[in-house]
């Protein structure tokens, strides 16, 4: 075994025993680990408040080779999470990101752009900035680095680009936008608002525009829906979080 550092957020941890306890956790340098934290949960824990989900800490920990849990030696808080401490919505916000990121990521498999998204997102809600951007900028940006983004912008099956206004099919399953005459023979499919697709594709992109881009209200109920089609399709299952936030439970 050799002993590894790294940033790591906190996304699950799950008793053990009495006094120690599996840690998942989404590092900077090796993705997604499960370590057992022994002695975390005692009084005067080595980990002291290192290990609080969605805390930001610096780990060492003794990386195994097999399917074996890793072993967490050390833990420094770098943040921690405070902004549930003010509003409950950002709170169930920054589990939902915890939960996206240990259900959709794989053990050991490097992600750290996604790192520095998730670790950018939970500062926004810190500062309580306004949630539904950014829970859809993590969810799109998240479909983006783990190669699941679906096609918003040309026609999966013809590769025409969509029109400029109106309502197109979007097929689930087929993974993204259909042209009208692409439609037939498509299960799941959906119509969906051009003006949904552009924003979408918005907060998809890797450059800063989604800051200066509102979601408008006449959009927001139809954004949702989609996105949590979209992404309960992708999971297999719906998110647990998504019901305890309002503006996630169309």
């Amino acid at each position: 075994m050799s002993a590894e550092k790294t940033l790591a957020i906190v996304i699950r941890t799950v008793d053990f025993s009495e006094t120690s306890g599996i840690i998942t956790l989404f590092t900077e340098e090796f993705g997604k680990i499960s370590a057992l934290a022994k002695g975390c949960k005692r009084p005067k824990s080595p980990f002291e408040s290192g290990l609080d989900l969605l805390t930001v800490s610096r780990i060492v920990f003794l990386h195994k080779k097999s399917d074996s849990l890793d072993l967490l030696t050390e833990a420094k808080v770098e943040r921690r999470f405070r902004g549930g401490q003010k509003s409950t919505e950002h709170l169930y916000a920054g589990y939902y990101v915890a939960e996206l990121l240990a259900e959709m990521t794989d053990r050991s498999d490097p992600h750290p752009e996604l790192f520095h998204l998730a670790d950018d997102i939970l500062s926004r809600l810190n500062r309580l900035e306004e949630v539904a951007r950014l829970v859809l900028r993590f969810e799109m940006m998240l479909l983006r680095y783990l190669g699941q983004l679906p096609e918003l912008t040309h026609c999966v099956e013809t590769g025409e680009p969509i029109a400029e206004r109106g309502r197109t099919p979007f097929g689930l399953l087929a993974g993204g936008v259909l042209s009208r005459r692409a439609r037939s023979g498509h299960r799941q499919v959906i119509d969906v608002a051009i003006e949904t697709l552009h924003l979408l594709a918005t907060y998809a992109a890797e450059d800063e525009r989604w800051q200066s881009t509102e979601i408008p209200s006449r959009l927001a109920m139809e954004v949702r829906a989609l996105v949590n089609r979209y992404l309960s399709h992708t999971l297999g299952k719906t998110p647990r979080l998504r019901e305890y936030l309002r503006i996630l439970a169309i």
